[in-house]
């Protein structure tokens, strides 16, 4: 549009005043060079009438019709935009932030041995190819990979399809001698096909250029499950031995390693396993980092509708008493806290229908399912020396918006020993200090929780953590100087008192132009 403007301006123009045809021709092929054609960056450039070039800072007047007709047709001022262009954008893309976070979980994963289970409704969803790729992608990462898979729904059509009855008991299939043939095909055929989702290399796949060799073979020893409460299980096993040699020799050779519902007997007989028992087994043996399930659920739900991020054994064992024993969640819970009890330090559950749940729970500190760890995953402790930067970043945000009074790196250094924090997977989600003012009474101070974690009840946790070091150190009354947070600590239990009521020693340095208040609680 702008050209043909020009064009026919240009025409007018020369209609008017011959004169001008000349110097206006060259003007606007200038113009249109300029605006139209770019091949310069030089922004110091000026306009031409004619020869001549204009003088710094000439105005438009009826001496410079080109400049006139740059005010009539609207042109922008080329040295701006060229300037705009070639101004640094300073926003750093998401995908360079998620990338930078990502790398810690990164360094700590790689080199680490994984046990994933999944079962047969997983491999029949049209999410099992995400998983695939997420798989491939923990294993360019340089983590050893053991793939357990079950085969239930596979063996349920094959059974249905042959007409052939297994009965159950106590959520334990009977194999009979006549279903085992159609057992084998149903697990013979899911282990193919992984091998064959795992070789491929397309160019427009995440597996492009990924190579993976995929490892199989009789690494599971089996006994007979044998007759229990009189019922014969005939070929239903359980696993006798894990050959972790073996599966630890393909591991550092960079295969994964893919476990079947199948065990062998030294009788050279085959039988049907649990996969979650070898995945359990396998896990143990094999001394893994992680335990992962891989189930229909997202995690653990207390009351059908909080996810609960965390769980220590004796919290599963509580849970258990009100989950059916036959579901999958109570499996998978039943082997989680026996990994825990075998060394296995961190269990995950989550889900496979969840597109890059897998990824989100190794390499985000919330996750996306729910982790049973031996050891709380989040705790409260007393703080050391280690915990200085992760204080800073947590309290100079405070500090700048004037909540909290700013202490220095060296001040915090040396009152490392009055603070105590909340620690989430190496980071610091919030602090606390004690400072004991006499025999009697204490100080709370430096109370902060980071923002992305105050909807629980961490501040709360702390305070909590602070009296009963109080009590221990038989100090029955706890001050706090606040100016924003003054009905919030009312909300623990503390009493709004006047600024007199403070030991003396403390009265003292009290700053009357922050104006805080003074709250006690008596313990």
């Amino acid at each position: 549009m702008r050209a043909i403007t020009l064009l026919n301006l240009h025409v007018c123009l020369i209609k008017r005043d011959k004169t001008l045809s000349c110097a206006v021709c060259t003007s606007t092929f200038f113009i249109m060079s300029t605006v139209i054609m770019p091949t310069s960056t030089d922004t110091s450039a000026s306009f031409t009438h004619g020869n001549a070039p204009l003088a710094d800072g000439e105005t438009m007047t009826d001496n410079n019709p080109i400049l006139a007709y740059h005010a009539m047709i609207d042109l922008p001022n080329t040295a701006q935009q060229n300037a705009a262009a070639t101004t640094p954008a300073y926003v750093t893309p998401p995908y360079v932030l998620w990338f930078r976070n990502f790398a810690p979980y990164i360094n700590t994963h790689r080199g680490k041995t994984f046990v994933i289970m999944f079962n047969g409704e997983a491999v029949n969803h049209d999410n099992f190819s995400h998983l695939i790729h997420d798989f491939a992608l923990l294993h360019s990462l340089g983590i050893k990979l053991v793939l357990v898979h079950g085969a239930r729904p596979q063996i349920d059509a094959n059974l249905a399809e042959n007409h052939i009855e297994t009965p159950m008991a106590d959520d334990v299939r009977i194999t009979t001698k006549e279903a085992m043939p159609y057992i084998l095909k149903a697990v013979g055929s899911i282990r193919l096909q992984i091998e064959a989702q795992l070789s491929m290399g397309l160019a427009n796949s995440p597996m492009y250029g990924s190579r993976i060799d995929a490892i199989s073979g009789n690494f599971v020893t089996a006994r007979p499950y044998g007759i229990r409460n009189g019922i014969d299980y005939q070929f239903t096993g359980e696993v006798r031995a894990i050959d972790a040699e073996a599966i630890h020799n393909n591991l550092i050779h960079d295969h994964v390693v893919i476990l079947g519902s199948m065990g062998y007997s030294a009788t050279g007989e085959v039988f049907n396993l649990l996969a979650e028992d070898v995945a359990l087994q396998a896990a143990i043996s094999l001394k893994a980092d992680k335990l992962i399930f891989l189930g229909e659920q997202t995690g653990i739900y207390k009351d059908g509708t909080h996810l609960l991020k965390e769980m220590i054994p004796h919290e599963v064992t509580r849970f258990l008493r009100d989950v059916p024993e036959s579901s999958e969640i109570a499996r998978f819970l039943r082997a989680a806290s026996d990994a825990c009890q075998y060394g296995i330090h961190r269990t995950h559950i989550i889900s496979y229908a969840k597109d890059g749940a897998l990824l989100e729970e190794l390499f985000t500190r919330d996750g996306s399912g729910t982790l049973i760890s031996h050891d709380p995953y989040e705790e409260i402790r007393r703080a050391d020396i280690d915990d200085v930067v992760g204080l800073i970043e947590l309290l100079e945000p405070l500090e700048e918006q004037g909540i909290l009074v700013r202490r220095s790196r060296e001040r915090l250094e040396s009152d490392i020993e009055n603070f105590s924090v909340i620690e989430r997977d190496g980071m610091v989600l919030g602090c606390a200090a004690l400072y004991p003012l006499n025999d009697q009474a204490a100080e709370v101070a430096c109370v902060a929780v980071h923002p992305d974690y105050r909807n629980g009840s961490r501040g709360a946790d702390l305070i909590a953590f602070l009296e009963q070091q109080a009590r221990s150190r038989g100090i029955h009354e706890l001050y706090v100087l606040t100016t924003r947070t003054a009905h919030w600590f009312v909300e623990q239990g503390f009493m709004e008192v006047p600024a007199e009521s403070l030991p003396a020693d403390r009265y003292a340095f009290y700053d009357n132009t922050r104006n805080s208040k003074v709250l006690k609680k008596v313990l």
